[in-house]
């Protein structure tokens, strides 16, 4: 994969394809590239045989962000064996993918079997397994719980009183209090 080939290249560098879709002869994705020397690494994209039709949209010291169009898709051709969307942003450092990827058991063993066919080395970082029913909180319930984490409301000490967050979310104290306590009691107690 041509991300791999020079992110071998510049071990240094990380690589982050924030977007990308699979086209006729091809795939147009949106990178961006993190390093020392940005001016290096865009020089060593727009170089690969795989690129073509380039697009520098914004360059810093640090990072370079790109869209092109490439004739490698086998990133995309790996997937689709699973019927699996690739989950943007794909951070790739020193020749490694890392992505993530939502699905059933029988996807996920598509996509080992697609991995181990290809010949290349693959680790699962990690699989996560939730069994929680949808929806145990109400949208209201959830809504204030949210607030509450952004303002502080549950931190040691706490960086803001139920009055403030009250007033925050444009409801009485006591209103706040009792939807805070259904919400973290139905949080906790699954129901």
């Amino acid at each position: 994969m041509w991300i791999a080939d020079v992110s071998e290249a510049m071990p240094d560098a990380t690589f982050r394809l924030l977007s990308g879709v699979q086209i006729d002869d091809g795939a147009v994705e949106l990178g961006e590239a993190i390093s020392d020397d940005p001016e290096a690494i865009g020089a060593a994209v727009a170089d690969h045989g795989s690129i073509y039709d380039i697009s520098v949209l914004a360059t810093d010291n640090r990072r370079v962000l790109s869209k092109y169009v490439t004739t490698d898709t086998e990133l995309y051709d790996l997937v689709s064996a699973s019927s699996l969307p690739v989950e943007f942003p794909v951070v790739v450092r020193d020749g490694w993918y890392e992505l993530d990827l939502t699905g059933t058991r029988d996807e996920f063993e598509a996509v080992r079997q697609a991995l181990d066919a290809s010949g290349r080395a693959w680790e699962l970082l990690s699989l996560v397994h939730d069994e929680s029913p949808a929806g145990i909180v109400t949208e209201r319930q959830e809504e204030v719980l949210n607030a509450a984490l952004r303002k502080g409301y549950f931190e040691v000490p706490r960086e803001c009183t139920l009055a403030e967050l009250a007033a925050a979310i444009g409801i009485d104290k006591s209103t706040t209090s009792r939807i805070l306590r259904r919400g973290l009691h139905r949080c906790y107690s699954g129901a």
